[in-house]
């Protein structure tokens, strides 16, 4: 019949101390072969759990000792510091897709956003109506008329290089940085095509 009790003196230089019952009785002895080899040294106050036997003088001594308040050395669990770490569980794919769903609806508005606000910044030309009668365009003075059908600005700018009054007074109105009215009156070429005109 096994009994328990706490260890309640110990000689550690001699090994062997007592166990008190925990029912009750006198003390116990106890060796320290009673106790399993693979465990831990005894000491005070730990629960035992042991037999009794007599011994040759017929007195009583614990046998086959176990510690109930102990777990077997083999399965004592490891310190958290020497504990493998277990890797951080997946996200379920659920959750994955939601995220990814909620980027992707974020982005579309973002864009629709710029893209309304880029439509909203360009000013609105008003086309013209279709239905409506076009006016005609101005038609052009008499006088100029006539030189535009005969000649464009092509890049002369000097009288030597015109054939005419007429073409020199085109180029004059017509064609930008010409140098064919020397004083000013608005007559080019005087002294090569446009004499007469002078004195006017």
């Amino acid at each position: 019949m096994r009994i328990e009790g706490k260890l309640t003196k110990w000689n550690g230089d001699r090994g062997f101390g007592f166990i008190t019952p925990v029912n009750g009785g006198q003390d116990v002895f106890v060796h320290v072969s009673a106790f399993p080899r693979s465990g831990p040294k005894p000491r005070i106050g730990e629960l035992l759990s042991f037999e009794i036997e007599l011994n040759d003088e017929r007195k009583k001594r614990a046998v086959n000792v176990t510690r109930p308040s102990r777990p077997a050395p083999e399965l004592r669990p490891k310190p958290a510091s020497a504990r493998p770490r277990r890797p951080a569980p997946h996200a379920p794919r659920w959750r994955v897709r939601s995220v990814v769903l909620t980027l992707a609806v974020a982005l579309g508005v973002y864009a629709y956003s710029q893209y309304s606000n880029r439509q909203s910044a360009r000013v609105a030309v008003p086309l013209p109506d279709a239905a409506a009668p076009r006016a005609a365009p101005a038609a052009p003075p008499a006088a100029a008329r006539a030189p535009e059908t005969r000649w464009r600005c092509d890049g002369r700018v000097y009288c030597s290089q015109m054939t005419s009054c007429a073409e020199a007074t085109f180029f004059l109105s017509n064609c930008p940085g010409v140098k064919m009215d020397g004083d000013g009156d608005g007559i080019p070429c005087e002294e090569q095509w446009c004499a007469g005109s002078s004195s006017r």
